[in-house]
């Protein structure tokens, strides 16, 4: 029975020392990613706020399209009204 309990132990003691082996190795690799990841993370912020300034820009020129349109449109029929009455 102790012999049993020795070889598990010892085989569970091999596979710990594994477990640390790759995790020690692997650490430079998961540091990199992270910092990678945070900044994606910045850029994307920055993305965001530029793409939404954009809109409000570009909403702004259609705003002002549309009020242009409209004015010409109405000063256009005042024009024919009073065109009429000549």
């Amino acid at each position: 029975m102790e012999a049993v309990i020795e070889k598990e132990c010892s085989a569970l003691g091999g596979l710990f020392q594994t477990i640390i082996s790759d995790m020690k190795g692997s650490y430079p690799v998961w540091e990199d990613f992270i910092n990678k990841a945070g900044k994606l993370q910045s850029q994307l912020r920055t993305t965001v706020v530029a793409a939404a300034a954009f809109l409000d820009a570009f909403q702004k020129v259609a705003d002002m399209a549309t009020n242009t349109r409209a004015l010409a449109l109405r000063g256009h029929s005042v024009i024919a009204e009073v065109s009429k009455g000549f």
